[in-house]
């Protein structure tokens, strides 16, 4: 593949991937705004799920040491996540491969709004922390399948990843928003690199497109987590909202088109 990116396209995805990891940072769903803006582009579907995984890997990174460093995460539970989401991403990612761009298409038509409606049914989320602090193996087993569910997910469609994450931390495992943004944050940044080396082994990275939008992402996913830490569910809950709105406008679009 060529890359047929103008520099004004260009600017228009470092803004876009910017505002993803502004949003995906605090709430996840980050993909609900960056991967339609790869495609708008005119980046294939398959160089789009490659690319889209490199600058967010790159954001997620960044987002996840100010959650570490805040203290706003269980270690010992997002590590077990992480190696859940990291084998489930690969796996999902490699399915990815065996289909064609038109099947890909088909298939977010289909989860978005079944995701929408999850998100929609879930938006109200409790935000005091019902987690006694205890590591069992009931704790470690539901960690690790939510990882795994969530990360092969993400490894084959991705948009709203976190937030699915978010919601399954404090419903199931009872921590409060800001503790399972943190949480949501190892998770995530372990499905991303799965995915990440998958595409690269295929060669499905723009690196030309990708590093600038990876430096836009890391900016973005800064800010966000700096609100997100600061404010903790009064800006989380408002940016869940801002996922819900783009999911379903997403969902209008493709039934439109």
């Amino acid at each position: 593949m060529t890359n047929t990116i103008s520099p004004l396209m260009l600017v228009f995805l470092m803004c876009m991937t910017g505002f993803a990891g502004f949003v995906d940072s605090a709430a996840g769903g980050g993909g609900l705004i960056s991967l339609p803006a790869y495609l708008f582009a005119g980046l294939p579907p398959h160089y789009t799920y490659g690319t889209n995984k490199f600058s967010a890997a790159c954001g997620t990174t960044f987002a996840t040491v100010n959650f570490f460093r805040s203290g706003a995460m269980n270690i010992k539970v997002g590590l077990l996540a992480a190696v859940g989401s990291f084998a489930g991403s690969a796996l999902g990612s490699h399915v990815v491969l065996l289909l064609s761009d038109e099947a890909l298409q088909a298939m977010m038509f289909v989860i978005l709004p079944i995701a929408a409606v999850l998100i929609l049914w879930r938006r109200k989320l409790p935000d005091e922390n019902r987690d006694d602090g205890t590591m069992n193996a009931k704790k470690a087993a539901l960690a690790l399948a939510i990882g795994l569910g969530i990360g092969l997910y993400d490894g084959i469609f991705g948009p709203g990843t976190g937030t699915f994450a978010i919601i399954a931390f404090t419903t199931l495992m009872g921590f409060d928003l800001r503790t399972a943004g943190g949480n949501a944050k190892v998770l995530n940044l372990a499905s991303n690199y799965a995915g990440l080396a998958t595409y690269l082994a295929s060669g499905l990275v723009v690196f030309s497109v990708g590093i600038p939008c990876a430096i836009s992402g890391i900016v973005g996913n800064l800010l966000g987590s700096h609100f997100a830490l600061k404010n903790g569910a009064k800006f989380i809950r408002p940016m869940m909202l801002v996922v819900l709105v783009l999911l379903l406008g997403k969902l209008a679009s493709d039934a439109v088109l």
